[in-house]
């Protein structure tokens, strides 16, 4: 399909570390040599910082040496498990009333930049003349949540694997994108960290780039931006039951004017507790330990620390998965829809904000 895969659960997105240490160890120990130097890189240049360095060493180095079956497996584990670690460490930076209080902030933006986006899908997916399945994925990969939504709605409206590694494979690019440059964009607009904590959580598609880019702007961004990306993940399961009643819908109708085959493929209908990821139940339980006075002050510095350094590893594990090739196979449809919509979330997410004074 053009797209290299990880062992991620088809609904969480949740890595699989149970692949063995020796299976495992040559990738993760690349993954954590160019952190290192990406972390020593963002130390020379702040404004850099560490995980924008990894994600651009990691894609220098995969279109150099275009990783093999024996480093995928660490690559994997690198850029999906380590990250959603990182989530959950986060966690004791905060606590539950502070979670409470930036999910209901946030609510307004983010919800205005979910419909417009899904909007803007369907109307410039059908001027652009792409498929159903397809535009519908890039939707609510850009949208929600990346990567974890489109493996969570894929299922649920029976998409064939060349669509989804074409969305995969359009959201990952601009992905990398906001990494590098929303930091850049942040600070040519002054915002405060709030501001761009805000603006990172709802205008950049997946986990791992909302916490690189956020990170890299400041750490009052990154507490920020992760509660706002988790209540936007949550938006995966709304979206999920509305796609399960119109695919339905669907199939009775096809059923109604004698198409019985389509009636017999309907796909299956979404578990709402697979589609809640596990990290986001880890970073609740951590910033409730954190409320109750359960996380020692002294500590908190050195498990933030962790947490970017951790998020270093999994850039640069992002990074080493690219696979240049299947942008190529994509299409330029697929980007210029993606491309197009990420843009439309951007200002969206930027304009909501000037409006509401978040």
């Amino acid at each position: 399909m053009g797209v290299k895969t990880q062992t991620v659960d088809a609904h969480t997105g949740a890595g699989n570390p149970g692949r063995g240490l020796p299976a495992v160890l040559p990738g993760l120990a690349l993954a954590v040599g160019i952190a290192i130097a990406a972390t020593l890189a963002g130390r020379l240049v702040p404004v850099l910082g560490g995980p924008v360095a990894a994600i651009v060493l990691g894609v220098l180095l995969a279109a150099l040496l275009k990783p093999g079956g024996r480093l995928l497996p660490g690559i994997g584990v690198a850029g999906r498990f380590v990250l959603q670690l990182s989530v959950v460490l986060l966690g004791s930076q905060l606590s539950l009333p502070q979670v409470a209080q930036v999910g209901l902030e946030s609510l307004p933006v983010m919800l205005g930049t979910l419909a417009v986006c899904l909007a803007a899908a369907f109307w410039l997916g059908r001027l652009l003349g792409v498929t159903g399945d397809l535009r519908t994925l890039i939707g609510v990969g850009t949208g929600i949540c990346g990567a974890s939504a489109i493996a969570a709605a894929t299922p649920v409206i029976g998409a064939v694997g060349a669509d989804v590694a074409y969305a995969v494979s359009t959201i990952f690019l601009f992905n990398v994108a906001a990494v590098v440059l929303f930091p850049l964009l942040g600070h040519l607009l002054g915002m405060s960290q709030h501001a761009f904590g805000l603006f990172a959580g709802t205008a950049v598609n997946d986990m791992s780039s909302v916490v690189a880019a956020a990170t890299t702007f400041g750490p009052e961004a990154a507490n920020y931006a992760v509660v706002v990306k988790l209540v936007r993940t949550l938006m995966i399961i709304p979206i999920c039951l509305g796609l399960s009643v119109l695919v339905a819908r669907r199939a009775r109708i096809a059923a109604a004017v004698g198409e019985g085959a389509a009636a017999a493929d309907t796909p299956r209908k979404p578990r709402l507790l697979r589609l809640v990821p596990w990290f986001l139940i880890g970073f609740v339980v951590v910033a409730a330990l954190n409320s109750a006075g359960l996380v020692p002050a002294p500590v908190q510095g050195p498990l933030r620390e962790a947490a970017t350094f951790m998020i270093t590893v999994a850039m640069a594990g992002v990074g080493l998965s690219t696979n240049l090739r299947a942008f190529r196979r994509a299409g330029a449809k697929p980007l210029l829809l993606g491309g197009a919509l990420w843009v439309v979330v951007s200002l969206t997410s930027l304009g909501l904000q000037a409006l509401s004074g978040s």
